[in-house]
């Protein structure tokens, strides 16, 4: 219960970051929106970075339906633990847009008219995803301790380098239909978004056993993923 409770309250953080700091940047940047998506990459890379140092040592700090089933399918999460993990990460996410919302004074629900389609943004939301679990995967079998700041950094640069602004995450998208501020996405085109991303996860996952295959006879540093406790010591 602790690991979901950190992966539900996680992911409610990053939401809140994501749709809080989009709507004091499209208030303060005076109508700049190349200023707005800067403010909002910055916020949301560096609280990403803190939420990961505090929470991963408790979960994993997946916050991510990708991460979590990359994580199974390479062995370090169990495949039962994957539906819980992806609950709490999209229950906590939804939780996190409504904070937000309150913070601002925002209708608690507003459905997005942001249109965000088109094949160009598909292969954007693919390679993000792909990039973000490759990332994940190299950097925490290379140096663990690096690996918070290697996510942080690498998302505020796929804000900008991605036609899509680098959602690479089932669960962020799904949320963001629920605000209708700079952050949204219309619902109809989510589905589109989630497929792209696992797609990006799943190719991901695939060239990472291959470039760094694991010797289970040999030492190395624990990972990212292998942060969070043994079943037999989470309560």
């Amino acid at each position: 219960m602790r690991r979901l409770a950190a992966e539900a309250l996680g992911s409610a953080a990053l939401l809140a970051m994501v749709v809080g700091s989009g709507i004091a940047a499209e208030q303060l940047s005076g109508g700049n929106a190349a200023l707005a998506l800067l403010v909002n990459a910055i916020a949301t890379g560096a609280g990403l970075v803190v939420l990961i140092l505090a929470l991963g040592p408790i979960s994993g700090a997946h916050f991510n339906p990708v991460v979590s089933l990359s994580a199974a399918w390479r062995g370090e999460l169990a495949w039962a633990e994957v539906p819980r993990y992806v609950g709490a990460q999209v229950l906590g996410a939804a939780s996190g847009v409504l904070l937000a919302h309150a913070m601002f004074g925002e209708p608690l629900l507003s459905a997005s008219e942001h249109v965000r389609t088109g094949s160009g943004q598909w292969v954007a939301e693919a390679v993000a995803t792909f990039g973000l679990v490759l990332t994940i995967i190299a950097v925490s079998r290379a140096r663990a301790s690096a690996t918070p700041f290697a996510v942080g950094l690498y998302i505020v640069s796929a804000y900008w380098f991605t036609s899509s602004t680098s959602f690479a995450n089932p669960a962020v998208t799904l949320a963001r239909t629920l605000t209708g501020t700079f952050a949204g996405i219309r619902a109809e085109d989510a589905p589109a978004f989630v497929a792209a991303q696992l797609a990006g996860a799943l190719a991901a996952t695939a060239l990472a056993g291959w470039l760094w295959p694991v010797d289970k006879r040999a030492p190395r540093e624990t990972t990212h993923a292998e942060l969070e406790p043994s079943p037999s010591r989470a309560a």
